[in-house]
């Protein structure tokens, strides 16, 4: 079992630079949905995981299992009304880090989240984000994938980050 380290930002705009990056494109569904555990299945790009998540906010555990796509397309429906789809773009870091950003499609577009993962909490403490990450909202569960997937967005109305 790994653990995730991560912090979760809301960028006030979409730079005009992140059009230009090589991107990926992500469908995800939720099996099970608890208080603190999730099962999602996610399909980006040649990639089928399932994948379980433990606990809430900046750490949690996390196990992923690769499946092949007819184990993937038998579980699939069972996602049905817990789904989203998102570009990923990954954006370098200073420190050798990487940022994640994801600009979400249908009723969540619009909205755009950047992430970053750590390999440690004291290094996920010392990280100054760039200015165009925004505000913080790790920790949050209005942002939270599996709440957006069965929610949709934070707050109706929400277009944060601009359009592609």
């Amino acid at each position: 079992m790994g653990l995730e380290i991560e912090r979760k930002f809301l960028p006030a705009e979409r730079p005009d630079w992140l059009a230009g990056r090589t991107a990926e494109r992500i469908e995800q569904g939720y099996l099970a949905l608890g208080e603190a555990e999730q099962v999602r299945l996610r399909s980006a790009d040649d990639r089928r995981l399932l994948t379980v998540k433990r606990g809430e906010g900046a750490v949690r555990e996390e196990v992923e299992i690769g499946l092949d796509e007819a184990q993937f397309q038998a579980l699939w429906p069972l996602t049905e009304a817990r789904r989203l789809r998102k570009t990923r773009y990954r954006v370098p870091l200073e420190g050798g880090l990487e940022a994640e950003v994801d600009a979400y499609e249908g009723g969540l577009d619009g909205l755009l989240v950047a992430e970053v993962e750590f390999d440690s909490q004291e290094q996920s403490r010392d990280f100054e984000p760039p200015p165009w990450f925004g505000g913080e909202i790790t920790g949050d569960p209005r942002y939270s994938n599996r709440r957006l997937a069965v929610d949709g967005p934070p707050m109706p109305g929400l277009r944060r980050g601009g359009n592609m």
